[in-house]
């Protein structure tokens, strides 16, 4: 069994995700955030760092959880009652985290949106969607029939996406941001979008997506982001020898 030091799986993981070029939301925290006593002999990827998604990393003896959402979004003390629980929990099971956010949404090959396109058979997509100081999105020009773009979406998500009709029925430009972009409607459409895909967004958009004519595709937040620490944990298991598992623990939204 190869024995790879956190150290140079983190490093690595920084250069290839540019994660000091990233801007991201107040609170985020990319990049290594729990070590653990410095090697690595398996690695667990989840879109959710949390209580189960880490004792289920822990049952599959994983020393690396590679996560999306990681566990810093707000201020990160005091460490009392749960917040302590989880974090003893890691520190007694020796499970380092590394969590990527931004910087896996925009990557152009292992990131959440280049991968979703690739499983949506979307060739030749290229960046949009500036958030942050970055183009974190990927769109491309096509000519796809409307329900052929639902079934696969539905395929490759495993659950149905919730449509809204408001576009053309042959889909000519497809914007994909995963996770939570759905209130951006109107910055999508004037980038040329007619058909755009992510997790979710709030109820007002359903007559927003009428009145600009655009379809929209709610996959599911955490359905859309399942891609990303997938591929970036089997590039590592590749690059490094290592083997790794995926911890599913979906939220259903």
């Amino acid at each position: 069994m190869a024995v790879i030091s956190l150290s140079s799986v983190a490093r690595h993981c920084d250069r290839l995700l540019r994660t000091d070029q990233f801007g991201d939301w107040e609170g985020a925290v990319n990049g290594l955030q729990v070590e653990n006593r410095g090697t690595i002999t398996r690695i667990a990827a989840a879109v959710d760092a949390s209580r189960a998604t880490v004792e289920l990393a822990i049952r599959a003896r994983a020393d690396l959880l590679i996560v999306h959402h990681g566990l810093f979004w707000n201020p990160s003390h005091p460490w009392t009652g749960k917040r302590y629980e989880l974090l003893r929990l890691l520190l007694e099971n020796n499970l380092a985290v590394y969590s990527s956010h931004l910087p896996l949404d925009a990557h152009p090959r292992v990131g959440n949106n280049a991968q979703l396109c690739a499983a949506l058979g979307l060739k030749k997509h290229r960046a949009f969607f500036f958030e942050k100081g970055r183009f974190i999105g990927r769109k491309v020009e096509v000519r796809l029939p409307r329900e052929r773009l639902e079934d696969r979406l539905r395929r490759e998500l495993g659950c149905a996406p919730k449509l809204l009709a408001g576009g053309p029925r042959v889909c000519r430009c497809i914007g994909v941001v995963t996770g939570g972009a759905g209130s951006e409607l109107n910055k999508v459409a004037h980038e040329g979008v007619d058909t755009f895909i992510t997790g979710e967004g709030p109820h007002w958009t359903f007559a927003l997506a009428e009145e600009l004519g655009v379809n929209v595709f709610y996959g599911g937040h955490y359905a859309t982001e399942t891609f990303g620490v997938k591929a970036l944990a089997a590039h590592l298991s590749r690059r490094f020898n290592v083997p790794w598992s995926f911890i599913d623990h979906p939220s259903g939204l």
